[in-house]
């Protein structure tokens, strides 16, 4: 089966930091692997509304059809690997991203897609530039990450992390550099929840 790669670029600069290091670590993969990238902000959602409870919606949802959500979930659907290449903003996700995975939730909620078989044994992989030396303050990033991979489960590949504030700052974190040139080349476990029994 032919690997595909969806990078979901949730930063708030073109080619920041974040979207540097995410094509470092691009560049070794493959060249059979097909790769994606797009730009969260080129395809707006609008604000996420749970209608899970409200009585006057139809019990399942349509699938969505000719719009930026449309597109979004069919990318996803197509992708054996995502890749959620998001800045550490406020010690989390960028807005952008947590909108697009608010959408997994309505996506859920339509069953001519089977939204969670779909995506079982997938892998998620996250990709972030923060501008703290200690990589601790990522971890709540990582822990939604993990956690959205758990549920499904999906394979969860951890997060490549990179320093930097001023743009293209990362280019000059040799860590993060060295990681990337391996960070897609590992086999990664099904996700679990911190409190999973073996």
């Amino acid at each position: 089966m032919t690997r595909k790669f969806l990078f979901v670029v949730g930063s708030a600069r073109r080619e920041g930091n974040t979207e540097l290091l995410a094509r470092k670590a691009a560049e070794q993969l493959p060249p059979d692997v097909e790769q994606r990238w797009i730009h969260l902000d080129d395809h707006p959602l609008p604000d996420f509304q749970d209608l899970r409870h409200d009585d006057t919606r139809p019990r399942a949802l349509p699938r969505p059809e000719g719009n930026n959500e449309a597109l979004l979930l069919d990318a996803t659907l197509d992708a054996t690997d995502i890749v959620i290449v998001s800045p550490l903003y406020w010690y989390s996700v960028s807005a952008t991203v947590k909108r697009y995975l608010d959408y997994w939730d309505a996506w859920l909620e339509t069953p001519e897609i089977d939204f969670k078989d779909s995506l079982k044994g997938r892998t998620l992989w996250g990709v972030t530039a923060l501008a703290h030396r200690e990589e601790e303050v990522a971890a709540p990033l990582v822990g939604t990450l993990n956690h959205t991979a758990a549920f499904f489960p999906m394979r969860f590949g951890g997060v490549l992390l990179g320093n930097g504030t001023r743009p293209g700052h990362v280019l000059e974190d040799s860590e993060a550099l060295a990681r990337a040139k391996t960070f897609f080349a590992q086999e990664p476990p099904l996700a679990r929840y911190p409190y999973d029994k073996d």
